[in-house]
């Protein structure tokens, strides 16, 4: 190697350092299963405009479909891409009274009590789910009776479901709810109340069950067919009703439908390993036993965004009572079925 070439060399490379220390361009690698939003929010760039400039400064580097590749070093964007604040004059705020701007929503649907939400980020921008719980109107579902009282599975299969929306709307997805109760929201406390005020958007339920599952499978394939967004999934939230002495842990049900299984399959699997992950995290001794299969159920074989449905629990077994009868519980189910959604979406967002 000549001198020469080696001055340039060095050149470059001091010159390259005085660049990335002038502008402050951080850098990191990816943990594992991190997708590009994931990345982003783990480093505080969650602002408009930052993705777009993330896949900007790393595009070579970049896997399929904008995945992020382990071991791989990727440029951050500038802590502020969109919305720099401009140098201040005598008729701005003072910093200290320019407090960033907090983007929020409503849903009637949540109740009062949680009906303003927080957009927390734009981790599922882009992305449109639908959401059916199951049963409702003149179909309670599965009934359990727990401390002398009946409790039904389509009350807490809709507060599942109300739960999960707000989840969704937090991270700034499009969602569509199914199955609605203008009286019932979000609701605290074990003991649900029961009724039959669901509707299907505002139409009545129809006691016929195949009349029932064509009225919310067309009311979804007709939403889908006006929407823009690529990614469209639809998830039907059940729980299941089976000997007092069944303990279940949460299982998934995928489409085996031609144009959607391989993507059906792909959503289950990653709400299943979500749900195995969170458990190993949050209760390391528990393990957990979900499974993914198929069955030829009429929703899913007729739906045509790709869909999932998912059992939550055993109703009648003491210990899966818990898992949905206490409100903490409840939220986590809706928490972590947001999180198996942001993960799919991060690996195939179509």
């Amino acid at each position: 190697m000549t001198n020469a070439l080696m001055k340039h060399i060095l050149l470059f490379f001091f010159f390259s350092l005085f660049i990335s220390f002038a502008f402050g361009q951080e850098k990191d690698t990816p943990q594992k299963g991190e997708g590009i939003y994931a990345f982003l929010r783990r480093h505080n760039r969650t602002e408009a405009g930052q993705y777009e400039e993330f896949v900007r400064l790393n595009k070579p580097k970049l896997g399929k479909s904008n995945s992020l590749v382990m071991g791989t070093i990727y440029l951050l964007p500038p802590a502020a891409t969109a919305n720099q604040p401009k140098p201040e004059t005598a008729s701005q705020p003072k910093p200290e009274t320019a407090n960033k701007q907090i983007r929020t929503g409503t849903q009637a649907l949540f109740g009062e009590k949680y009906k303003n939400y927080e957009i927390k980020d734009n981790a599922l921008a882009g992305a449109c789910f639908y959401l059916v719980s199951g049963h409702g109107g003149p179909d309670p579902g599965a009934i359990a009776k727990v401390d002398g009282r009946n409790l039904h599975e389509d009350e807490y299969a809709y507060d599942i479901v109300l739960r999960l929306a707000r989840s969704l709307l937090e991270h700034s997805a499009t969602v569509h709810i199914i199955i609605q109760d203008p009286k019932d929201g979000i609701r605290d406390g074990q003991y649900l109340n029961n009724s039959k005020n669901e509707t299907c958007m505002g139409k009545p339920i129809p006691l016929s069950q195949v009349a029932r599952l064509k009225q919310r499978t067309d009311a979804i394939n007709n939403l889908s067919s006006k929407s823009k967004e690529k990614y469209q999934r639809a998830i039907f939230v059940h729980l299941d009703s089976r000997s007092k002495k069944t303990q279940l842990d949460v299982f998934f049900y995928y489409q085996n439908v031609k144009q959607n299984k391989d993507r059906s399959f792909q959503l289950a699997e990653t709400m299943r390993k979500t749900f195995r992950d969170l458990y190993k995290e949050h209760q390391p001794d528990r393990g957990f036993s979900g499974t993914v299969s198929t069955r030829p159920l009429y929703v899913l074989r007729n739906t045509k965004p790709v869909s999932v449905l998912v059992e939550l629990a055993n109703m009648q077994n003491a210990g899966d009572q818990k898992r949905y009868l206490l409100e903490n519980n409840r939220q986590a189910l809706a928490n972590w079925l947001c999180a198996g959604f942001i993960k799919d979406y991060q690996s195939n967002p179509r």
